[in-house]
């Protein structure tokens, strides 16, 4: 009885073939949680509702989420629907960051619900094994996130309204 436990154990943990697959998948995750606590660490810096963990977290989980399915020999063909549910329950998260203050009619945490979107974008990317892409799209979101507001200034409603 103890060796049937034992070999449906380690049958339960077969999934991962081989030290080839366990470093692809080790990196993946890695370079996922890294590329968003780049991006997290930005919105931390400026004290934004959304920081290092939160970004690493969806940048983890959208990769775990495209990492799976591929892992169980899912078809690329049907990756479609898991990639709509992922940016569907991005969506939800997003929208929990964004708070609109009714008296200023003022929104606030857009920007921040934008790079938890992107930051999921870019773990999918990870995940499907597109390193270089989700390097070089981390590196755009940062620029957007931290060198844009330098060039272009914030106009208040009252800006607008004149």
């Amino acid at each position: 009885m103890l060796e049937e436990i034992w070999a449906t154990t380690r049958a339960e943990f077969q999934e991962i073939p081989d030290t080839v697959a366990i470093t692809v998948i080790a990196l993946r995750l890695s370079l996922a949680a890294i590329l968003g606590g780049i991006l997290g660490y930005e919105r931390e810096r400026k004290a934004r509702s959304a920081g290092v963990r939160t970004h690493m977290l969806v940048a983890v989980g959208a990769c775990l989420f495209v990492i799976g399915p591929m892992q169980s020999g899912m078809p690329m063909a049907d990756m479609s629907r898991v990639l709509q549910g992922i940016v569907q329950g991005i969506g939800f998260l997003g929208a929990g960051a964004i708070i609109l203050h009714r008296s200023a009619h003022q929104v606030e945490g857009l920007t921040t619900a934008a790079s938890i979107w992107a930051t999921a974008g870019i773990g999918v990317i990870v995940g499907l094994g597109l390193e270089a892409t989700a390097i070089l799209s981390t590196a755009m979101v940062l620029l957007i996130l931290a060198v844009v507001p330098l060039f272009v200034p914030r106009v208040s409603r009252s800006d607008e309204e004149n």
